[in-house]
């Protein structure tokens, strides 16, 4: 008999449920996509009421893809983006729409807190800077501009403990992802009213759930959700982990050879450690998903999403194109962007749709244009300029490293051998592929597998679900070229710092 585990992924514009096997194999999936509400410039949003339904739909169509019975999955887990805020309600229903953490509203917290002190006090236990998009912001910027929320509070989630908790009815807060919020105690890992009264908030201290690790047991299926997704009442739902947790354990992050580049709606950059790093030239420390290691982390909402974003605003005639050649959309614009060479333009593309590394108020922008130019140019300048950000992230985290074997990249680069290829040219590193396409579901999956029993442990899990697909190697020529692109890219990024304040 064959044991499946299910792995539920939320990220920033997608809701995927994964079937796998106990030897990693994808069996069958779903997805949908999520819809971005933006009430106000700078506010990204979610209805929480039809995020939890558009869950239900995919958890079944997956079920039903996979041709098997529900009660054949064994174990339930759940990851989503991390930061953001979901918040449930004293009456049991949402407190508002779900804020995703493309959300820039708060950011002038983080800029009073740098000025006022604060910062650097909760530094000593977060080990974390503070960001606009993390929970202590938005509920300070609920506080002041909708207070009647905050005192409505019963529940502060995090997507994927949202989703959970629908799913199981039990309230739980698992620490990766609040280890990420500014809101826990890293050097004890507990939740501290003295941290929470840093920021104004230790009203709110009961309002976070229990702490649990990420393959601790936290309930099973209801009734209600076995008859609306087929899974079978009772079925352990695991704690599952936050998204970068996921897709680092999926690609094997049990040891410190490796670092992690995620390249989706937010570029993640990522290693894991037995000590933090705590010099402050890193965006964030947090707790990891296996037991005595931290999640060292780079990151900022630059990634692919933009080239999402540009493909929609910019290639409809390359979308029709592509359809009437029944190939993919992507696979046809890396097809033109591949007919120009690393040194046939100079086009230096900002990813900065949602704010840059560390200014919410950056805006994106394509500067270096003339008439010769073609989409072709302007397609590999975006594929570069997201590269070129990442590395950014990059150089901050190898300055605390005194070797990597290799770059383990996921997200949307990971599809495209071009785009992996300039990944690997910009970092001058290999670039390996895990042999999946889903990684943050097959993360969750692994977590499952764990509280099912399947595995003793994460590490266990990892050498028998998780398989290298291909390794690339960096092309010397390219490297040299993309040597002085970056150095051109950080200095037109550099130039536009004050401009911002303007928009």
């Amino acid at each position: 008999m064959v044991n499946y585990y299910l792995g539920i992924d939320n990220g920033g514009t997608l809701c995927k449920a994964v079937v796998f096997d106990a030897a990693g194999a994808e069996v069958a999936s779903a997805s949908c996509e999520l819809k971005m509400l933006t009430p106000e410039p700078g506010h990204t949003e979610r209805d929480m009421d039809d995020l939890w339904e558009k869950n239900l739909f995919v958890i079944k169509e997956a079920i039903k893809k996979a041709g098997i019975d529900g009660a054949d999955i064994k174990g339930v887990a759940c990851s989503g983006h991390g930061k953001g805020l979901y918040l449930w309600g004293k009456d049991g229903k949402p407190c508002r729409n779900g804020i995703v953490s493309t959300d820039s509203r708060a950011w002038i917290y983080p800029e009073k807190w740098n000025a006022d002190g604060t910062a650097e006090r909760v530094f000593k236990k977060t080990f974390q800077k503070i960001l606009a998009c993390q929970p202590v912001s938005l509920l300070n910027w609920l506080k002041d501009n909708e207070p009647e929320v905050i005192h409505h509070i019963k529940w502060i989630f995090a997507v994927k403990d949202y989703i959970r908790f629908m799913l199981t009815g039990e309230a739980f807060a698992e620490i990766t992802d609040y280890s990420g919020s500014n809101m826990l105690n890293l050097q004890e890992v507990l939740f501290d009213k003295d941290l929470l009264c840093e920021f104004g908030l230790e009203g709110l201290y009961d309002a976070l759930p229990p702490l649990k690790s990420s393959t601790d047991f936290c309930g099973g299926i209801t009734k209600s959700v076995s008859e609306r997704t087929g899974l079978k009442e009772g079925t352990p739902v695991a704690g599952g982990m936050f998204d970068i947790d996921a897709c680092a354990v999926a690609m094997d992050m049990t040891n410190e050879d490796n670092i992690c580049v995620i390249a989706g709606t937010w570029s993640i950059n990522e290693y894991i450690s037995k000590q933090p790093v705590l010099n402050k030239t890193v965006m964030m420390n947090s707790v990891y998903c296996i037991d005595g290691y931290y999640l060292i982390e780079e990151c900022s909402p630059t990634s692919a999403g933009n080239h999402a974003w540009f493909t929609d605003m910019f290639l409809a005639e390359e979308k029709h194109r592509a359809k009437e050649l029944g190939v993919n959309m992507y696979a046809y614009c890396d097809s033109l962007a591949a007919k120009v060479k690393p040194d046939e333009q100079n086009i230096i593309f900002l990813p900065y749709l949602f704010g840059s590394n560390y200014d919410p108020q950056a805006k994106a922008c394509i500067i270096g244009l003339d008439s010769h130019h073609t989409r072709a140019h302007m397609i590999r300048a975006v594929l570069e300029g997201i590269a070129f950000c990442h590395k950014v992230h990059l150089d901050k985290l190898l300055a605390n490293r005194e070797d990597t074997k290799a770059v383990r990249l996921a997200g949307g680069a990971a599809s495209s051998m071009l785009w992996a290829q300039i990944f690997a040219d910009v970092f001058n590193m290999p670039v390996e592929i895990i042999d999946t396409k889903e990684l943050g579901a097959l993360g969750c999956a692994m977590a499952a597998a764990v509280a099912a029993g399947e595995y003793s442990d994460l590490k266990h899990a990892a050498e028998t679900m998780v398989k290298v697909k291909c390794r690339l190697e960096p092309d010397y020529e390219h490297t040299k070229i993309y040597e002085n692109k970056f150095a051109l890219y950080k200095r037109v990024s550099d130039s536009l710092a004050d401009t911002w304040k303007q928009f």
